[in-house]
């Protein structure tokens, strides 16, 4: 067992910017006419209450926008129904969390060409005419905001396209192709909403993916483009193996891929106009494939506090792909359990992964301490909370975490642990024999074993608060630390039935 001590003084202050509860992912808009994708928001957002959701097909002919007609005299019209977009919209608002618009895919009877990508056919070509983009651009805008208002559609940031640097997105990956775009539409934005945050390019992580974004703002500087925001994506799926129909990695570890969104974020202020500009981490995730079971486990769930950890560092946002297991890119899901990249899987049963935003999303405080493997805060009334995890890539074994805190009075120490033991439905299920379809006394018993495990004790009055807590592989637990002030009524005794039963 790994052993290491924490000792936290008064007036400790320590680097640390959470920004974990900006934005996160789904895979297209579409999904969120089904009622199993709303639940899992919902359940999502009680447990982590996240400010914006971003993600695909905004533009796909699932979402019915654009609608052109030919009349009677043979004349073409441009023509817009935004009947889904406004039940979509309504639905995310009722759950009090605002889109972060992703421009993109290409309707079909815009598109040039016929390339598209995933089981639902979203079509990855430009426009046959920008002029028409544009316009469709514009009218949603101006719909959304006659619907919303523009005070509230204008605090929505707006993305245009997602990973062009990768062919399958992006015809050829043509990069000037891209740029085009992006000249034709940022402006379109400010035209319709001259306060709405614009932004791009997208792209995904992999060589020549810094060149794109020195390009991206070269273009946007040489040309003056409207651009709020840098964009890109992060995954830390390496080498990948094939097994039956899954997908398997090696992994990243969290330091190479924070070194690699700092690399960005110095090119991004390396342009003087542009120092400082928000960057926001529209999607990542450990795999970036939907059916890699790492996404199920508790690995997942200590990678990804690593991540929360650090990346405020280097953006204004970071967007986990994505909250729930409604999610169709290879298909409709066929089991519980997938490898599918939602933290909430079908059913609504929560994976370790959820309980990692959780913990970090309802931080509240003063950063005292930061390390590789915790994040400890000061609130305003004097109590302390942190997270701490153990993320066992190659060296597995248990970890002592001895914490020491400035108190006064007694105090109760209060912990919820996620861990290979206690809060793993998917060794429940694997041990159930890996049903493809759930009773309802399985469902039951796998929600039930998604739950941290709560657990609390009483530190005696000192100055200083000491306690151990044991991290099992891959655990992570979150603690809270709070004066204890005793509200007994008379005669009752907790103790009592302890002693004399």
């Amino acid at each position: 067992m790994s052993r290491h001590s924490i000792s936290v003084h008064a007036g400790d202050r320590a680097s640390f910017r959470n920004n974990a509860p900006f934005c996160v992912g789904t895979g297209r808009m579409g999904l969120a006419l089904h009622r199993e994708y709303l639940d899992q928001l919902a359940l999502a957002q009680e447990l982590a209450g996240f400010s914006h959701i971003r993600g695909h097909g905004l533009f796909c002919d699932d979402m019915a926008i654009y609608q052109p007609y030919t009349d009677e005299n043979g004349v073409r019209h441009e023509n817009y129904n935004f009947t889904y977009l406004d039940r979509v919209v309504d639905s995310y608002l009722a759950l009090h969390i605002k889109p972060f618009l992703e421009l993109g895919f290409m309707p079909e009877k815009m598109a040039s060409g016929t390339q598209t990508i995933f089981y639902w056919k979203g079509n990855t070509t430009p426009p046959a005419d920008h002029d028409k983009w544009a316009r469709m651009v514009k009218a949603t805008l101006r719909h959304l905001a006659l619907r919303y208002g523009e005070d509230e559609v204008s605090s929505w940031p707006c993305e245009v396209w997602n990973e062009p640097n990768l062919a399958g997105f992006w015809e050829n990956a043509d990069k000037a192709a891209y740029l085009h775009l992006y000249e034709v539409t940022a402006p379109a934005v400010k035209e319709a909403l001259p306060r709405m945050q614009v932004g791009g390019p997208a792209i995904c992580g992999g060589e020549g993916s810094q060149e794109w974004v020195k390009d991206f703002l070269t273009l946007c500087r040489e040309k003056q483009l409207p651009v709020d925001f840098v964009s890109r994506h992060c995954y830390l799926g390496e080498t990948t193996r094939k097994h039956g129909r899954y997908t398997y990695h090696t992994m990243r570890s969290v330091e190479d891929v924070y070194e690699e969104m700092m690399t960005t974020r110095a090119l991004i202020d390396s342009f003087p106009e542009y120092k400082g500009m928000p960057m926001h981490i529209t999607e990542f995730n450990t795999s970036y494939n939907p059916i890699c079971p790492i996404h199920d486990t508790n690995l997942n769930a200590a990678y990804i506090a690593g991540i929360l950890s650090c990346f405020g560092d280097a953006a204004d946002s970071y967007s986990y792909w994505t909250f729930g297991d409604v999610f169709e890119e290879q298909g409709v899901p066929a089991r519980p359990f997938h490898g599918g990249f939602g933290m909430i899987a079908d059913q609504l049963i929560p994976k370790p992964t959820m309980w990692t935003f959780a913990f970090f999303n309802n931080l509240k405080g003063e950063c005292v301490h930061r390390d590789e493997s915790s994040v400890i805060l000061r609130r305003e009334d004097g109590s302390y909370e942190g997270v701490v995890w153990n993320l066992c890539r190659k060296k597995r074994e248990a970890a002592e975490v001895e914490i020491t805190l400035p108190a006064g009075g007694e105090t109760a120490l209060v912990t919820r642990t996620v861990d290979e033991v206690c809060c793993n439905p998917l060794k429940i299920w694997h041990d159930l024999g890996e049903p493809a379809s759930l009773t309802r006394d399985q469902l039951t018993l796998l929600r039930q074993s998604a739950q941290p495990l709560c657990a609390s004790q009483v530190i005696p009055a000192c100055s200083e608060a000491k306690f151990s807590l044991t991290l099992n592989e891959n655990a992570v637990v979150h603690f809270t630390l709070t004066p204890r002030q005793m509200e007994t009524e008379y005669g009752y005794d907790y103790q009592w039935y302890l002693e004399h039963a």
